[in-house]
């Protein structure tokens, strides 16, 4: 796992009912309808609003058409425009949402380049319980000091 400071035994400290937040969007991004369901799923159990994306252009596309979002999840390798090329080109329109990158490759070849487009955070898919409370938990801690 890579980020901003995140250990395991940090992770295991979150419980869920601390980071519910009915004010939160997220977009989850990712090819596999398998994986945009499950973290659909996990990420509304937290009462967060959720709109899902099959790749990076339709993310880019939903930004340009002017919707925000406080958390993007996505998926390193899509077709059409991958999960670095969007990385990118979210941050060069300006968008500050926390970007969460997620991979089925962990190694840290693999994420360092995901990691250099501008995301947050980057781990393996699929996202745990754990992992999305702690995300959560540093959106809320982001959201309190402004």
């Amino acid at each position: 796992m890579s980020g901003n400071g995140a250990s395991s035994s940090s992770l295991n400290m979150i419980s869920g009912e601390d980071v519910v937040n009915n004010n939160l969007s997220a977009l989850v991004v990712d090819d596999s309808p398998l994986l945009r369901l499950l973290h659909d799923i996990h990420l509304k159990k937290y009462g967060l609003k959720v709109q899902v994306a099959e790749n990076g252009k339709v993310a880019v596309d939903l930004f340009h058409l002017g919707a925000s979002f406080d958390l993007v999840l996505m998926d390193k390798e899509m077709p059409v425009m991958n999960g670095v090329e969007a990385t990118k080109e979210l941050r060069a329109m300006g968008v500050t949402s926390m970007i969460v990158g997620v991979t089925s490759k962990d190694g840290p070849g693999e994420q360092q380049a995901f990691m250099e487009a501008g995301l947050d955070y980057c781990f393996e898919k699929p996202l745990t319980p754990e992992i999305i409370s702690f995300l959560l938990e540093e959106l809320n801690k982001h959201n309190n000091k402004n």
